[in-house]
């Protein structure tokens, strides 16, 4: 298999390996079919004395035939033919690095830097399509067109999407550009300075500069592979940029219940907009012994402010009214790390 691989590597850079008479000369001889030197050096910048070593290369490389007539004629080579089995080489040099390609682990590292804007776009596609049921982003407009495809059967597995799109002067026009195809609700944030990130499930998450992927020399992204971090990227979503956009599009919250979320500030805000009874299903810890904890019961009340800083519920249950914050609370009862809602009945854990 290695050796398999190496084999195909040089071949594809054996082939490719063209310098910029050969490049000349061949488009030359393939626009025309037929040339002699003289032709080739009439119809290029090449000079004369390097014709022929430039034409012999190309013969070389099985790109043209060499007709030895008075004076020689320089023939062009089908390309299908020309190009077939390095097509092929592609190919089979693409599946093999695929089959040695390891994905990005996230288990391994609490935060990874990566310098690369290739990377970087890797990892924010695997974010993406990591989300099971509740994603937050912060995209340029090329970015978004770029992840289209990824976005909208994200959300058409059900996911919920909360979509920021900077700067807002460049952002797609609502009247010509479907929102609702790839997100739940969308908002538009002046300032090139803004951030892109990505957070699935409140835990898997990247941030990087505009900057990163405009030109990565001295630039990188952070990418956070626990909960316990990466609630960090979430909370300055939720509380710094969020809150300072404008809203270009919103679904009007016809998901169907029961709803998973990562962020507290979405379960109130959902209740708080659609009105009705609720009961809840919480999974977290309690504040002042850091326990694990599962609470469920009826949803008595709701508290949330308008800058959406502040969040929080109070749930009836067997034992008496608990008071659910998220993650990192410290006036509530129990620190919320995934919460679900229902309308009839306290969901079940799947």
């Amino acid at each position: 298999m290695v050796d398999d691989l190496r084999v195909n590597m040089e071949r594809v850079g054996e082939r490719f390996n063209l310098g910029e008479y050969e490049i000349d000369a061949y488009l030359a001889v393939l626009e025309h079919g037929e040339l002699t030197a003289s032709e080739i050096a009439d119809r290029t910048e090449i000079p004369q004395p390097r014709v022929y070593d430039t034409v012999r290369s190309l013969s070389d490389r099985g790109l043209v035939e060499l007709r030895e007539s008075r004076p020689m004629k320089i023939v062009a080579v089908n390309p299908e033919d020309a190009f077939g089995n390095i097509q092929s080489s592609l190919t089979e040099l693409v599946e093999e690095l695929g089959a040695r390609y390891t994905a990005p682990a996230r288990d391994t590292e609490a935060v990874s830097l990566v310098k690369s804007r290739s990377t970087i776009l890797r990892y924010l596609e695997d974010v993406i399509d990591t989300a099971e049921y509740e994603l937050v982003l912060s995209l340029t407009p090329d970015l978004l067109r770029r992840f289209y495809e990824d976005l909208s059967a994200a959300i058409d597995d059900g996911v919920s999407i909360d979509l920021l799109v900077t700067p807002a002067s460049r952002a797609p026009d609502p009247a010509e550009f479907d929102y609702l195809e790839v997100c739940t609700i969308a908002r538009a944030r002046r300032g090139i300075t803004t951030p892109v990130l990505a957070v699935a499930d409140g835990e898997y998450s990247v941030y990087a500069t505009q900057d990163a992927l405009r030109d990565d020399q001295d630039r990188y992204g952070v990418i956070f592979n626990r909960s316990a971090l990466g609630f960090l990227v979430s909370g300055f979503f939720g509380t710094v940029l969020w809150t300072t956009a404008e809203t270009l599009a919103a679904d009007g919250m016809h998901h169907p219940f029961p709803r998973r979320y990562a962020s507290i500030r979405r379960a109130v805000k959902d209740i708080e907009e659609m009105g009705g009874e609720f009961y809840a299903t919480v999974q977290g810890r309690d504040v002042e012994t850091g326990n694990a904890i599962v609470v469920e019961g009826k949803v008595v009340e709701v508290s949330f402010v308008d800058t959406e800083e502040v969040a929080s519920m109070i749930i009836e249950t067997e034992d008496g009214r608990l008071e659910v914050g998220g993650l990192v609370a410290a006036l509530e009862d129990i620190e919320a790390q995934e919460l679900r809602l229902a309308r009839e009945a306290p969901p079940g854990l799947e």
